[in-house]
């Protein structure tokens, strides 16, 4: 159309004269050819004239440019940024690796609903057989009943992102145990140390926008601790629980979780003539804001405050105390900071309720995520 719209204005202008004598005739005054006014005349004609012809031609022929729809680029949203709690799940389906340290202290009843471990060996090693209370199979330490003792644990979790909404992670824990205190007359148990119960599962993610995630979690538990040593609890687990995370504006997220832990089998209830298992299902649940101050650079830091709770739906506890109806509620305070693919979390629980887990817990935690 451009090449149209040249040659005939390059027509135009040497038509000229032509033009401009029919423009004298027709204003009926004489003009001389030469003079500046019949060049102006001349000029304007022709620019006329190409300016006509290019819209009759713009006119009758269709153009591909009119009819071709226009594209529309999405508005850009703000995707929400990466998991900042450090004791509640996280609901982020990513590739990573995560380490993490805990450092718990003053746990009081570590055979509670085989939770922590298994059912307290003092069953059959510091009882005799003709004890109500005896159970010649109780896997856990003994034959000392531990009244306080304290726990690390080295937990090495990876993840695998197998698409936009499906991952699988499997978890390696390793754990050392000092007791600090058991009940008199009932002998002790020294500290112990090695690998702790595997973790495999799956993450399902449910929803995915700009502001809200909600993803199903799927986690199982293998007895591959020695439960005499009370690194592990002796049975198999299965744990369901739902994660979410709420970008409530710019530099405020609020992370949340609820589930269920579920023993496969467990030990004999305590006596073992009374309905249930010692082994009991725990209901859990938590929820933890967390505020950025910092912002710049590719490096974010933000404190976060967790409220998380248990509430022990079966089982028992060492000696012959059902758990069952036990509620266990902690305080976690502490801060990500985050910077290109990595994070470091540093925090620290504290129980509110006089049940306990554990009284004080110390965590960190590093993750890279690729």
């Amino acid at each position: 159309m451009r090449r149209l719209i040249l040659a005939t204005a390059f027509v135009s202008s040497v038509a000229g004269p032509a033009f401009g004598e029919g423009a004298q005739q027709y204003s009926g005054t004489e003009v001389p050819a030469g003079a500046p006014q019949a060049r102006a005349a001349d000029e304007t004609a022709s620019l006329a004239g190409a300016t006509l012809l290019a819209g009759a031609m713009e006119a009758s022929a269709p153009t591909q440019l009119a009819q071709a729809p226009a594209v529309r680029r999405p508005a850009p949203t703000r995707r929400r940024r990466g998991s900042m709690v450090g004791y509640i799940d996280d609901s982020t389906l990513e590739s990573k690796v995560r380490v993490r340290v805990d450092s718990g202290y003053h746990i009081t009843a570590p055979d509670r609903a085989e939770f922590f471990y298994a059912k307290c060996g003092c069953h059959s090693s510091a009882l005799p057989p003709t004890h109500p209370l005896f159970d010649a199979d109780a896997p856990g330490p003994g034959p000392g009943i531990a009244t306080d003792l304290n726990s690390q644990q080295l937990i090495i979790d990876g993840e695998y992102l197998l698409g936009s909404r499906v991952s699988i992670f499997g978890v390696v824990p390793f754990r050392w145990l000092q007791p600090q205190s058991f009940v008199p007359g009932f002998g002790t148990f020294p500290n112990q140390g090695g690998t702790g119960d595997l973790r495999a599962g799956a993450k399902l993610g449910l929803a995915d926008t700009a502001t809200t995630g909600v993803t199903a979690k799927l986690q199982f538990y293998f007895p591959t601790g020695d439960s005499e040593k009370g690194l592990g609890t002796n049975h198999a687990t299965f744990e369901p629980a739902l994660l979410l995370h709420n970008s409530l504006s710019s530099i405020v997220e609020l992370e949340s979780q609820i589930g269920v832990w579920l023993p496969i089998g467990g030990s004999a209830s305590a006596p073992i003539a009374a309905e249930g298992k010692y082994a009991g299902s725990v209901f859990y649940y938590g929820i933890g804001p967390s505020f950025t101050v910092y912002d710049r650079n590719n490096v974010r830091f933000a404190p976060v405050m967790e409220l998380v709770g248990w509430h022990v739906l079966s089982g028992y506890e060492t000696v012959a105390v059902e758990a069952s109806g036990t509620n266990i509620f902690n305080l976690k305070i502490g801060g990500r900071l985050e910077f290109d693919q990595g994070s470091v979390y540093v925090g620290y629980g504290h129980a509110l309720t006089d049940k306990v887990w554990y009284e004080d817990i110390l965590r960190f935690e590093y993750r890279l995520s690729f």
